[in-house]
């Protein structure tokens, strides 16, 4: 059991204490992040003479070489060591000799393994941000491609009003592009480097942690020890964040699972992105945007463990914080899964136009519409409400839409009613006069997915 603190105890831990206590089964992770901080580290050290700079290219090139042979499957990181750091180091001094066992100068494990995870947690959110662009690109062109198609808007799982799929997918796009904001916001507010804290209270070593932060490619160093070793808050930022980002993927999910239905067949999924059944060979299962849906939990319960873990914690390093990895680890890699796979997902979908414009027709989404007529041709608003819904309630009884009737059936219960409502009611009309900023009509849609193309112009993947 490779250890880095056993002179002050007399008696070897038990091994399911230290079993128990390890972190080397899934800290490994970050074993790249750990090196590139230990080699920006020991650079600092010999800039303040600490070391020598023969010492320095020794653990430099120890470093390099232990990085080169853990990623080409020579050196096999084992549960032999307690940590990360602590098989770096291991492995570094019985490498190169003494020069290895000034690697740890001037930094504890606290700093350290804050450090990692916060290197780690960087390049996790980059990817992150990478991926929700990728999406955005692909709602953006389904938008520019859609701004004609007409589809049913819905409250309450009901049809509502006429829209287009331009207008629906645009929906998605300001809530993903609200997930990058987040994400762009928490990079910024997390991006300040705590090594050089020590344990909790600095070190007497004359470091010099702007050069560190500079290396290492963070805003600066973070100005408290003690909050250093012990913050976590840009972990459960980030990990509400990806919260927010899988209970959108996972709003989406649920319509594209509906939308697949026999009952609706709004949309084909690719058959890539598809499933049948083992004893029904007509079935054609939306088993991608089904498990995106059921992984949301497993993100939310990410978080949930990560606030629980941190409420009632004294500063400053607590063992409690060792918590924070496997659940953030998994989080990190569900989300990027569920973006991936819904992109490619949507990006392959077929929808059908023909379908959605004829289910617009049939729910009565121009009801309103027919109303707006009525008031503009002097009836009161009330009185026209009540004149439609009772107009509606034919059409329910001759099994026909409101477009669909004679002028002699609309005057029989209105003879307001003239030739040019058929104008008025057209789906095309329903959606195309409807020009206030974020509405659904075709001229202002193209302004939104014009100013959607600058945003992402503007806003490059981190």
């Amino acid at each position: 059991m490779a250890q880095l603190w056993g002179g002050r105890f007399t008696k070897e831990t038990d091994k399911l204490v230290y079993n128990f206590n390890a972190s080397i089964s899934f800290d490994k992770k970050f074993y790249r992040q750990d090196m590139l901080g230990s080699m920006a580290h020991v650079k600092m050290l010999a800039k303040q003479g600490i070391l020598t700079e023969e010492e320095r290219d020794a653990v430099l090139a120890g470093i390099q070489g232990i990085l080169e042979d853990v990623e080409n499957g020579k050196l096999e990181i084992t549960d032999e060591y307690e940590d990360i750091h602590s098989f770096v180091e291991a492995v570094l001094i019985d490498r190169i000799g003494d020069p290895g066992k000034k690697l740890h100068t001037g930094r504890s494990r606290n700093d350290q393994v804050a450090l990692d995870m916060k290197l780690y947690t960087r390049d996790e959110l980059t990817a992150i941000d990478g991926l929700v662009r990728e999406l955005l690109s692909v709602l953006l062109r389904l938008m520019k491609e859609n701004t004609e198609t007409i589809m049913p808007g819905f409250t309450h799982l009901q049809k509502a009003q006429p829209i287009t799929l331009a207008h629906h997918l645009g929906a998605y796009f300001e809530m993903f592009k609200r997930d990058r904001g987040r994400l762009h916001d928490i990079y910024e507010r997390m991006n300040y480097c705590p090594l050089g804290s020590g344990a909790l209270a600095g070190t007497t070593y004359p470091l010099d942690r702007e050069y560190t932060a500079e290396l290492l490619e963070f805003a600066g160093p973070t100005l408290n020890s003690m909050d250093s070793v012990s913050d976590r808050d840009y972990l459960i930022e980030l990990l509400s964040a990806l919260s927010t980002i899988m209970m959108h993927l996972s709003r989406f999910s649920e319509e594209i699972i509906i939308w697949n239905t026999n009952e609706y067949r709004f949309v084909e999924i690719d058959d890539a992105y598809s499933t049948g059944s083992s004893i029904m060979p007509q079935k054609k299962n939306p088993d991608i945007a089904e498990l995106v849906r059921g992984k949301t939990g497993r993100v939310y319960g990410a978080l949930m463990s990560l606030l629980t873990t941190m409420k009632g914690l004294p500063l400053a390093y607590n063992k409690d914080m060792q918590e924070d990895k496997e659940l953030t680890f998994d989080a990190f890699d569900t989300v990027k899964g569920c973006l991936a796979l819904f992109t490619g997902m949507l990006d392959t979908m077929k929808f059908n136009h023909d379908v959605m414009s004829e289910s617009a027709k049939k729910g009565f989404t121009n009801a309103t519409d027919a109303a707006d007529y009525l008031v503009n041709h002097g009836v009161p608003f009330r009185d026209a409400h009540g004149i439609i819904g009772r107009l509606v309630l034919y059409c329910i009884e001759q099994n026909k839409a409101i477009e669909e009737l004679s002028l002699e059936e609309l005057k029989e219960i209105s003879p307001v009613f003239e030739k040019d409502v058929y104008d008025a009611i057209s789906m095309d009309t329903c959606v195309n006069k409807r020009l206030t900023l974020g509405a659904p009509g075709r001229a202002v849609m193209e302004q939104v997915i014009s100013l959607n193309e600058k945003w992402m112009e503007e806003h490059p993947a981190l």
